[in-house]
């Protein structure tokens, strides 16, 4: 079941900088009434079994996959010490923070109908749980979030090469460790690998912050870290939040009708996630820094998997660390949450420098995803697999499209060689060849396909009573689509029924049907990405999206870590600018206990900014400490009382301040994407009853 405080606490997944809390009060009303006539087979308002059509394209896609190469098997299961005897890990605030109970399923049957073979296959890879040695002196504890924590023997203690999401499991990982392979040493340094938040939220748990602030425990990261961190998701934070509802299938229950992994680990935990910052900056390209007695050479990979990122080779252990550049599995170029499309050429060719400087002399390969690589054959081949696969799509979308073919057909072009996809570690479990050719032309060309006619095309609401009165009404293509689905042709159907359920967002039937589509689409997907956005707007048809409070932005630590400019940067998108229209105004901002000072413009219904700089003639200057700043920015306190007990001190017209707050705009996260899912409301209660249904198949 999916408990009001689970679902908080899960938003703030992988990747997003800017955690998202507060409280969501959760319409636990009786599951909707059936309003569309039943088609073929068992119904459930929560889900329906796989239809005969899909059975059969999952069956064939077993029969193409390289299932006699088992070595990712016997890799997964080496070096095992000792299993995680708890299946839960709880959170501080009361609720479970990790819960592998509900993957267990996945290992009780060889298949199901309606998880394709392959990503069942990852899912059931990545229920290892537990303490597992790379190496004499390099151990990794797998299983307990998205990502893993990796200890390197230092000197004088543990080198921790990223922590995991939260603080909860992070600990839990540090105890085990301990239990069986730590020898009470204590934490000597942290590196993170790169700015994702699966690699530094779990901090805390693992440090004392006032160790790191003492010199004991230096934190060591690539360049630009800080800055990425806040500024990949900040800035369009809150419908990246949303849309990971639909890539991380946030509100599915984890059931063989829903939600089945997420390729690279199983989930992402639900604890507290925090920040210390980084005190050593890997600034060159290549850098060999001593990290308590062990010689560690930081490559710089900027523009890769992540914006900051770096690999870490240790020459002493022969051991090449790939940070997330390669994983067992085709990543993403464009991500479906959304972030700046990544440069496939470059990661390639990062990772072929990877190879000739190190992966030639290599014994082991291990990263922050799955298992490691031993031996240096296995090495070399599984970096020369993944280097090749992001070569391979840039260079053969682009030459595609240099022949017309557009971003609304390369998913329908484009294909893996042969050769690439009998590679188990190029699978595309977090990544999709189809997205992410889309997100190459993206890269390059942008979204237009070059037809005027999508160059200012009408949004699909306007468009759609077009297409549906052209259609003969709702009438027909209700029959219509009810016959493509029966027919097994999803995708028909869905261009369809979509158009119906744009132009009248009300019609419960018409929603019903496309929910249906969606399912079915769903279960054929081998990218969990894709099948959890086909089951989650199935979810919301059916049950509607979550009601009650908005939440707010409130993650202490990753404030601390924004810049004045990125803050101020932000302000100037939540203001609306209808609301500024008119208003002009020049204020000095200074923040005297780090020597800040910024000219913060209105003028055009803009807001800027620039460091640096104080206006001569300014209508307002505010000087306030950056560390009270802070408490304005984490919305602990506000400007109004800070300048009434004198924190903050004002010069010329304060009214400035109010006129600015009041066209600011409190984003909320329950925006709607499925048409006419307002109108329903979601059953928390919903997952459990949906869990306990029995299926059957749908004929054909």
């Amino acid at each position: 079941m999916v408990t009001k405080r689970e679902f908080i606490q899960a938003l703030p997944t992988a990747g997003a900088a800017f955690t998202i809390a507060g409280s969501l009060v959760l319409d636990e009303s009786p599951a909707r009434a059936q309003t569309a006539p039943p088609l073929q087979g068992h119904f459930h308002p929560q889900g329906k079994a796989p239809s005969g059509h899909t059975i059969a394209i999952l069956r064939k896609a077993k029969e193409t996959l390289p299932f006699s190469d088992t070595r990712d098997l016997d890799e997964n299961r080496r070096g095992l010490i000792a299993r995680m005897p708890d299946m839960k890990i709880m959170a501080d605030a009361g609720n479970v923070a990790w819960d592998m109970e509900r993957f267990q399923f996945l290992d009780q049957q060889d298949e199901f109908d309606s998880i394709h073979p392959s990503l069942h296959r990852i899912s059931r890879l990545n229920n290892n749980y537990g303490l597992y040695e790379v190496i004499p002196g390099i151990y990794q504890v797998r299983g307990f979030d998205l990502s893993q924590i990796s200890f390197v023997r230092g000197r004088t203690g543990w080198i921790v090469f990223d922590v995991a999401v939260t603080g909860e499991v992070a600990r839990a990982a540090w105890k085990l460790f301990q239990q069986h392979r730590g020898e009470g040493l204590p934490v000597t340094a942290v590196i993170y690998s790169h700015n994702h938040g699966d690699h530094w939220g779990g901090i805390r748990g693992i440090v004392d912050e006032a160790d790191v602030r003492a010199g004991k425990v230096p934190i060591l990261a690539p360049r630009d870290f800080l800055r990425h961190t806040v500024e990949e998701n900040v800035y369009a934070g809150n419908v990246m939040n949303r849309r990971l509802f639909y890539q991380y299938g946030l509100l599915l229950p984890a059931a063989p009708h829903g939600y089945v992994g997420q390729g690279l680990g199983q989930a992402v935990s639900a604890g507290a996630s925090g920040l210390i910052a980084p005190t050593r900056i890997v600034e060159q390209d290549y850098e060999e820094i001593e990290v308590d007695g062990v010689p560690m050479v930081f490559q710089n990979t900027p523009n890769t998997e992540a914006p900051s990122e770096m690999n870490t080779w240790i020459p002493g252990m022969k051991a090449l660390w790939m940070a997330e550049n390669v994983n067992a599995t085709l990543h993403n170029i464009y991500t479906l949450r959304g972030a700046p499309v990544r440069d496939p050429l470059r990661w390639s060719k990062y990772i072929n420098e990877a190879l000739y400087r190190y992966g030639v002399q290599a014994d082991v390969m291990f990263a922050s995803h799955h298992w490691p690589r031993w031996g240096n054959a296995r090495v070399q081949e599984v970096l020369r697999g993944q280097r090749d696969i992001y070569a391979n799509m840039n260079n053969q979308v682009l030459h595609f499209a240099n022949q017309g073919v557009t971003i609304n057909e390369i998913h329908n072009v484009y294909t893996v060689p042969k050769s690439l996809q009998d590679k188990w570690y190029c699978r595309g479990y977090h990544g999709s060849p189809e997205h992410n050719s889309r997100g190459v032309v993206q890269r390059f060309l942008g979204f237009w396909d070059c037809n005027p006619t999508s160059l200012i095309p009408l949004s699909p609401a306007e468009s759609a009573p077009l297409y549906v009165e052209m259609m003969g009404g709702a009438a027909p293509i209700m029959a219509r689509g009810r016959q493509l689905h029966n027919e097994g042709k999803y995708k028909h159907a869905s261009e369809i029924v979509n158009k119906l359920v744009l132009a009248e967002p009300q019609n419960e039937a018409a929603k019903d049907l496309l929910a249906d589509i969606f399912e079915q689409l769903g279960y054929q997907q081998e990218n969990p990405g894709l099948r959890n956005s086909f089951l989650a707007a199935a979810y919301e048809l059916r049950t509607g999206i979550p009601q009650g409070d908005a939440a707010s932005s409130s993650g202490p630590d990753v404030i601390r870590a924004m810049t004045t400019e990125l803050f101020l940067n932000f302000l100037g998108i939540r203001m609306d600018a209808r609301r500024a229209e008119g208003l002009q105004f020049t204020m000095n901002l200074v923040t005297p206990d780090n020597g800040e000072k910024f000219i913060v413009e209105l003028a055009n219904a803009t807001l800027t900014n620039i460091q640096g700089f104080q206006a001569d003639t300014a209508d307002l200057t505010l000087t306030i400490n950056r560390s009270d700043l802070e408490q304005v920015m984490a919305g602990a306190k506000t400007l109004e009382a800070q300048i009434a007990d004198g924190t903050a001190r004002v010069q010329g017209d304060v009214g400035i301040l109010q006129k600015l707050a009041a066209t600011m705009v409190d984003f909320d996260p329950r925006f709607e994407i499925m048409p006419g899912t307002r109108a329903r409301t979601t059953s928390v209660a919903h997952a459990d009853a949906y869990q306990a249904v029995p299926r059957k198949t749908i004929a054909e």
